[in-house]
C-alpha cells in the first residue's frame, strides 16, 4: 500500500498547519527529515531537513503506531508554522521520497474505513460534521461520528442473527421431534426490532432536516411587508422593498441560524391575481414553495384577509405594520423592527418542538436502508404466522433484513457510494 501525505489543516496563512503522513513508510520518511522520531504519541521539537541538510522549518512531531491511528496505519504528523511558503517547502521535500505520494481528496478517511476504524455512517457523520454551521448539526454529526447509529444497526443485527438461528435450528431437525416451539421468542425478537425501527425511521426526515436546514416561507399579499420583514430577519437588505404591488417576482432566499438550527427563509411573490405573464409565474412559485416549505409565516394587512393557501396547525399568522396599529395578536414592523424579536422566538419554538422527534439517522440513504430491513421483516414475521413449513421462508427474509442494516454501516452494498462521498472531503482528510 502506498505512502500518502498532505496538509491536514486550512490552506492559507495560519498560526500553525499540520502536515499527515500516513503508510508503510511514514515512520522512515518522517525520520529521513526530522532524525530520531519522539516517542509513540509523545510530542518533540525537532528541526525539519532537506535530504542536503538545509532546515525547513522547526516543527513538533507527533507519531502514531499501526492500528492506533486515525487511519489504522502509521501515522505522523509535523505542526509547522503555518505560513504557506513553510506548508509548501515541506510538501515539495515529502514528494522526493519515492514511497511517498500525495493523498486524494477524502484518502485518509478512506483508509480509516477500510481498516475499520470508521463505519460508513462515522465517516458520514465526520463529513457533516466538517460542514456544520449550528450548534444543532453540530451535535447531530457528533453523534454519528461516536457511533450512535452503528450501535444501533448492530443491536438490531444481534437480535436478528439469533432469529434466524432459532429458525435455522428448526429447519436443520425439521424430520425430529424438537422439544421448544421458538416461534415466541422469534416473534418477540421480530416485535422488538420493528418497534425500534419503525421509529428511528420516523425520525429521519427531521434529522435529515437539521442536517439541511428547515425552510420558512413568508407569504402574503403584495405590499403586506414580506421583503421588509425579510430584510429585518437578515440584518440586510436582502430583498428589494417598493411601495410598487408586484415588486418581488421570484423566491428570495435568506441563510440564518435560529436557535441553534439552520434555517432558510424565502421571501416569496404576493399572492394576488397577476397583471402579466411573468408576475403569475412568480406567484405559481410562490405557491410552489410556500407549500413544500417546513413553516409558512401568514404576513396579513387584516386579521380576517382571506389566502390563497390555508395555514395548518404549526404556522404562523402574523399582522404586519405593526408600527401602524394597536393590538394583542402578532404583529410585526420590518422598518422599525417591532415584534420581530418576538416572531423569531415563535419560530424557533416551532422548530424546537419538531427537533425533539428526530431520530439518528440523517441521510436518505439511511432511511431507504431502514425501510428495507422493515419490509423485510414484516414479511418475516408473515411467514412466521404461517407455521413450521414455512420457516425457511421466514428465515431468509430475516437475512434479507440482515443485509439491508449490514449496507446501512457499510458492511455491504456500499461500493458504488464510496467515491461519491469520498469527493465531498477536502484534501487533507
Amino acid at each position: 500500500m502506498d505512502t500518502i501525505y498532505s496538509l491536514a489543516s486550512a490552506r492559507g496563512k495560519s498560526g500553525v498547519a499540520v502536515v499527515r503522513i500516513s503508510g508503510p513508510h511514514a515512520f522512515s520518511a518522517a525520520q529521513g527529515m526530522a532524525g530520531g522520531l519522539p516517542m509513540i504519541r509523545k510530542a518533540g521539537l525537532r528541526n525539519l531537513k532537506t535530504a542536503d541538510g538545509r532546515v525547513l522549518d522547526e516543527a513538533l512531531v507527533l507519531c502514531f503506531d499501526d492500528g492506533a491511528s486515525f487511519t489504522g496505519e502509521p501515522v505522523v504528523e509535523f505542526q509547522l508554522h503555518g505560513s504557506t511558503a513553510v506548508v509548501r517547502a515541506v510538501l515539495d521535500e515529502l514528494s522526493n521520497y519515492p514511497n511517498l505520494r500525495m493523498a486524494e481528496p477524502g484518502e485518509f478517511t478512506r483508509r480509516a474505513l477500510e481498516n475499520e476504524r470508521l463505519d460508513l455512517a462515522q465517516v458520514e457523520g465526520l463529513a457533516d460534521l466538517l460542514d456544520a454551521e449550528t450548534e444543532a448539526q453540530r451535535r447531530q454529526a457528533f453523534n454519528i461520528l461516536s457511533g450512535a447509529l452503528g450501535g444501533l444497526a448492530e443491536g438490531w443485527r444481534r437480535d436478528l442473527i439469533r432469529a434466524a438461528a432459532l429458525l435455522e435450528a428448526t429447519i436443520d431437525f425439521a424430520d425430529e421431534d424438537v422439544p421448544v416451539d421458538v416461534s415466541p421468542e422469534v416473534e418477540a425478537l421480530l416485535e422488538g426490532v420493528l418497534t425500534r425501527l419503525r421509529s428511528e425511521t420516523a425520525g429521519t426526515s427531521i434529522a435529515e432536516r437539521i442536517r439541511d436546514g428547515f425552510e420558512v416561507a413568508i407569504v402574503g399579499a403584495p405590499n403586506a411587508g414580506k421583503s421588509t420583514l425579510l430584510n429585518a430577519l437578515a440584518g440586510r437588505d436582502a430583498a428589494i422593498t417598493s411601495e410598487v404591488a408586484g415588486t418581488t417576482r421570484d423566491v428570495i432566499e435568506v441563510q440564518m441560524e435560529l436557535s441553534g438550527l439552520p434555517v432558510t427563509v424565502l421571501d416569496t411573490a404576493g399572492l394576488r391575481e397577476a397583471q402579466d405573464a411573468v408576475e403569475a409565474i412568480g406567484v405559481e412559485r410562490a405557491l410552489s414553495r410556500a407549500r413544500a416549505a417546513d413553516l409558512r409565516i401568514f404576513l396579513k394587512s387584516e386579521i380576517d384577509e382571506i389566502m390563497p393557501l390555508k395555514p395548518s396547525a404549526d404556522d404562523l399568522v402574523v399582522l404586519g405594520k405593526a408600527d401602524l396599529r394597536s393590538t394583542e395578536d402578532l404583529a410585526v414592523s420590518g422598518v422599525t423592527g417591532q415584534g420581530v424579536d418576538k416572531l423569531v422566538a415563535r419560530i424557533g419554538n416551532v422548530l424546537e418542538d419538531r427537533v425533539k422527534g428526530a431520530g439518528i439517522a440523517t441521510r436518505a440513504r439511511h432511511r431507504i436502508a431502514m425501510e428495507r430491513a422493515l419490509g423485510a421483516l414484516e414479511d418475516a414475521r408473515i411467514e412466521l404466522q404461517h407455521g413450521p413449513d414455512r420457516a425457511e421462508f421466514s428465515a431468509e427474509e430475516i437475512r434479507a433484513a440482515i443485509r439491508a442494516l449490514d449496507s446501512l454501516v457499510g458492511r455491504v452494498d456500499v461500493e458504488h457510494l464510496l467515491d461519491e462521498i469520498f469527493a465531498s472531503f477536502c484534501l487533507g482528510k
